[in-house]
């Protein structure tokens, strides 16, 4: 049995164990696919041109310009304007990370939903897009602050010795954030954002309330924000805590274990010595409890008994005989017939065995044993005239055994049975001395050899 439980629970918590591992392994899993996902969000109108962050988004934008602005004369079709007709804006595009977790990259696409002129932008580098005829030219421009429009094919327009990037109707531009040291863009802690700034030129009394902006980004979540990785540590915290506890019940569990089998083998040395003295009395007898005691053990098991109650039968078994002690010698000697005194003196020795052992409290109902071997089946038998069932199970396992080593032994008053005469005399006494259900298991185990007949 405790083998059974020692292996059920190595497999407890072997596949415990298996599955904290299973579930860290899908935080790593989940986390690794999780930041290698792409995010996209638009952003137009008053979601885009507001004083406020916008909370919903994960990575959320919104574009603001500054108070301050001045005009220009742009006349790119040479209809001879000769006022200011565009004024220049400078416009915040603040970008909040939302989350717990970092910015790793982003991008944005601003679409302009009319004529417009780039001026400048700082920090990052922009990839301008403008539509040309049937097809598109695309440049990327690192720094337009240091714009040259010579090394472009781009649509420009230079006023006041400013080269300016004309953006039709449709025409974006994509941002790409700086990584440099000192100004750089990404990536952008939880909760925290940057800003990115653009110079516009578009025509007096209007702005670019119109245009879009879509961002791509990623998210870099660390594995202490996936709650399936919290899970797992907590897990194997309690698999940590659950195998010390176990560890230490075990150590104690061997202790008790070893005390238990050194207490066992003292209270078997003892009673096996003081069965030793009963014996003792009777030369004819001797060694008689022990062998009781091992075929009661071996009917015991026959009926499904198993570790410490097998232990406690024998032991009961060997003391069946302890009211002998009371018997004098020349009673129990006498090689010729008994007197009527003189067999109550030896039937006596049930009840003085019981009595003695009702102060044995180490073994449970001990005193059964000494007490009713003697009883028979129908009713007929001593000290108390019990019958059937009535006998207690511990008994009617004795007084088989008893009778099968009394047969099996030469006495003072007789010489052993043979085989088929114990077997006749068993099988004859089924259901009158003995309980027949015993008495069977008994012959079947003398005829499969496991209780040996000289």
């Amino acid at each position: 049995m405790t083998k059974r439980k020692n292996r059920a629970v190595v497999i407890v918590f072997t596949v415990a164990f298996i599955a904290i591992v299973s579930i860290f392994v899908l935080s790593l899993i989940k986390t690794k696919e999780y930041n290698k996902k792409s995010h996209q969000a638009s952003f137009a109108g008053d979601n885009l041109f507001t004083v406020e962050d916008n909370r919903e988004e994960d990575l959320a934008v919104r574009a603001e310009p500054r108070s301050s602005t001045w005009t220009k004369l742009i006349d790119y079709y040479n209809e001879g304007i000769s006022e200011d007709n565009y004024q220049a804006f400078t416009y915040d595009f603040y970008l909040t990370n939302n989350t717990k977790d970092e910015v790793e990259s982003f991008t944005y696409k601003l679409t302009f939903d009319r004529e417009t002129y780039l001026l400048s932008a700082w920090n990052g580098s922009l990839e301008i897009h403008q539509k040309k005829g049937d097809g598109e030219y695309v440049a990327t421009v690192p720094d337009l602050r240091e714009f040259d429009a010579g090394k472009y094919a781009l649509d420009t327009y230079k006023v006041e010795g400013d080269d300016m990037v004309r953006m039709k109707k449709g025409d974006y531009l994509i941002y790409y954030p700086n990584t440099t040291e000192n100004a750089m863009e990404i990536p952008i802690p939880p909760h925290q954002g940057v800003v990115t700034g653009i110079i516009l030129n578009v025509p007096i009394g209007e702005d670019i309330s119109g245009a879009t902006i879509e961002i791509e980004y990623t998210l870099h979540r660390w594995l202490q924000y996936e709650p399936l990785f919290w899970i797992s540590v907590i897990g194997l915290g309690i698999w940590i805590l659950a195998l010390i506890v176990m560890a230490i019940i075990e150590v104690k569990t061997r202790k008790y274990i070893v005390q238990h089998e050194h207490d066992n083998e003292m209270l078997k040395e003892s009673i096996e010595t003081f069965t030793g003295f009963i014996d003792a009395k009777d030369p004819y007898t001797n060694g008689h409890s022990n062998r009781v005691a091992k075929y009661t053990r071996m009917i015991a098991k026959e009926m499904g008994y198993s570790g410490e109650e097998l232990d406690r039968v024998y032991y009961i078994a060997l003391l069946h005989d302890c009211g002998k002690i009371g018997v004098p010698d020349s009673i129990l000697g006498k090689p010729g017939k008994l007197t009527d005194e003189e067999f109550q003196i030896i039937k006596s020795h049930t009840t003085h065995g019981g009595d003695i052992l009702n102060h044995f409290k180490s073994l449970e109902k001990v005193g059964d044993g000494a007490r009713f071997h003697h009883e028979r089946y129908d009713g007929k038998g001593y000290p108390e005239g019990k019958k059937g069932e009535e006998i207690p199970l511990i008994a009617r396992m004795i007084c088989v055994a008893d009778s099968f080593d009394a047969m099996n032994s030469n006495r003072v008053y007789r010489k052993k049975l043979s085989k088929d005469e114990i077997i006749d005399e068993i099988e004859r006494n089924k259901g009158t001395q003995f309980d027949p259900k015993i008495a069977d298991i008994f012959l079947r185990l003398i005829r499969e050899g496991k209780i040996e007949i000289e």
